[in-house]
């Protein structure tokens, strides 16, 4: 048994860095399973080879379905109608191809299976059709409709809709929705930090009367 109180300092000292290890910085923490809790999106994709000619002439069509030239005769389109439309006759993706391109509706971050296509999903505009994006997959257009709590990027909104003419695009958001999210996350987060730090000064407390530096412990 281990009686020199300088090594006992040396093993007190230990325990704390690896709780310290254990136990990360609060604030980084619940900013992360925030995010990770929070963060959703509903967006279509469309798969492409790697070419930028078909990708560009194909985003560029869909565009013009959008917003027809002014010389022309064609009816212009729901944006979300438009890509969909494109989605079930070009995409490569069969299995989302059917939908639409539909990738998910208010799937989290991180659930799609191209990290290049998840990514851009939290940092491209909403509503616009945007791309190509680069994955081992292949070239995706993509379009998000929807997005909660990327507020840098989108404001107060967090998804669009389909405007009073059918055609246009009107955006949208629930703000009161995102709040009462934030608040839960956030009370589990402070509950679980304010239990994480009384069993560290525990720690701290025990180390410390193994080593002689205090006589008792507060609950003897």
């Amino acid at each position: 048994m281990v009686r020199n109180p300088l090594a006992l300092l040396l093993i007190a000292h230990v325990l704390l860095q690896k709780t310290a290890c254990a136990f990360q910085n609060p604030i980084d923490v619940v900013t992360r399973d925030f995010q990770a809790l929070t963060r959703k999106v509903t967006a279509h994709h469309i798969l492409l080879p790697k070419s930028d000619d078909v990708a560009l002439t194909l985003k560029q069509s869909i565009r013009n379905r959008v917003s027809p030239p002014k010389d022309s005769d064609i009816d212009p389109l729901y944006v979300v109608d438009a890509f969909e439309a494109a989605a079930r006759k070009y995409s490569r993706d069969e299995g989302t191809a059917v939908n639409g391109g539909l990738l998910g509706n208010l799937a989290p971050q991180g659930y799609c299976r191209a990290e290049e296509l998840d990514r851009a999903c939290f940092q491209v505009p909403l509503g616009e059709i945007c791309g190509p994006v680069e994955s081992e997959y292949g070239y995706h257009l993509l379009l998000v409709v929807e997005r909660t709590n990327c507020k840098k990027l989108d404001g107060p909104y967090t998804k669009i809709e389909r405007g009073h003419d059918g055609t246009s695009k009107v955006f949208a958001g629930d703000a009161n929705q995102v709040e009462k999210e934030v608040m839960d996350v956030a009370l589990q987060q402070v509950g679980f930090w304010m239990g994480a730090s009384l069993a560290g000064g525990v720690v701290a407390e025990l180390a410390a009367k193994a080593a002689n530096v205090v006589d008792t412990l507060p609950w003897e």
